[in-house]
């Protein structure tokens, strides 16, 4: 099954490249069956190895392979295999294992990565707009933000500067007004750049970055047996305003499952205007882009700036 195309410059991957990749590189996996993973993922097409092993013994749901589509996204894969071993141990859900790391080959030009793959379904809002889940969600993003400082001495994440996500909401202005006007009249323009410019005059964070995942959006977020089970796609991972890791409060949440997740983590008026300010930001930058190629990613940004101009 070909990649679907949503970037210019993106890279087509397949199985047979996959396969191609494994026999060059990892021939303990050549044999393995390859079988695509249908998402709606911007950065990488993932192709799972049902009962593959990973070094050490069975990893129970097997491995994947994750290929980034697109140059930016080639340098995940070392922030993952560095962090997420660091991370596992001290965060309250799973996270995948980086069990073997792939170079350019076969015509392929990025670094490319084998993980465990984590069971369990992609968050829904139709399903998990729950109490519970927002609690867990809160204790997530409460482990993050209290890890030691010492780890980012260690060579720690990438610190979220200006004019990138998790970094002051001023520098990406441009961007939001850019993305609203290429928008027209599939939006409510005024609506939004209202709630923006709130977010956008709120007192900003006074501390020092804090540790943050900061993508948990829907997709990125796994429930098995009705309960939040684990996150992946940490290619985000950085040291950030602490509001970018409230993106769930209008992509996931609503009502009093929304006001449990602030509580939980006692976010102030400044902090949770930020956080909407992030979700405008990203549904915002996310729906001229994909609008014409990726369907479920445009659904899930137009309930988030819609949940975000509500108000909530």
């Amino acid at each position: 099954m070909p990649s679907p195309l949503l970037h210019r410059d993106q890279v087509p991957t397949d199985a047979s490249l996959v396969s191609a990749l494994l026999a060059e590189q990892h021939p303990r996996l050549a044999d393995c069956a390859v079988v695509p993973v249908s998402s709606s993922g911007t950065d990488h097409d993932v192709y799972r190895l049902p009962g593959a092993v990973g070094p050490g013994g069975a990893d129970g749901a097997g491995l994947a392979v994750r290929l980034p589509k697109i140059a930016w996204a080639e340098g995940q894969a070392a922030l993952e295999a560095r962090w997420l071993p660091v991370l596992a141990a001290r965060l309250p859900l799973a996270v995948p294992r980086v069990v073997a790391a792939g170079r350019p080959g076969c015509g392929y030009p990025f670094a490319w990565s084998v993980v465990t793959w984590l069971p369990g379904r992609q968050a829904d809002p139709a399903l998990d707009d729950d109490e519970r889940t927002a609690t867990d969600l809160a204790r997530l993003v409460g482990v993050l933000r209290e890890l030691p400082a010492e780890l980012s001495r260690l060579g720690g994440p990438p610190r979220r500067e200006a004019g990138r996500r998790g970094g002051p909401l001023e520098a990406l202005d441009e961007q939001v007004r850019t993305a609203v006007s290429a928008l027209g009249d599939r939006v409510e323009a005024r609506a939004v750049l209202r709630c923006w410019d709130r977010a956008r005059e709120a007192a900003p964070h006074a501390g020092p970055p804090v540790w943050a995942h900061g993508d948990l959006l829907p997709g990125n977020l796994l429930v098995g047996d009705g309960v939040l089970s684990g996150v992946i796609d940490w290619g985000s991972l950085g040291l950030a305003d602490p509001a970018v890791d409230l993106l769930p409060a209008w992509n996931l949440l609503t009502g009093a499952a929304r006001a449990r997740f602030r509580a939980e983590l006692d976010v102030d008026d400044a902090e949770w205007e930020r956080g909407r300010g992030t979700a405008v930001h990203q549904a915002a930058q996310a729906l001229p882009y994909y609008w014409d190629t990726n369907p479920p990613m445009v659904a899930q940004a137009l309930r988030a700036l819609a949940e975000a101009v509500s108000g909530g």
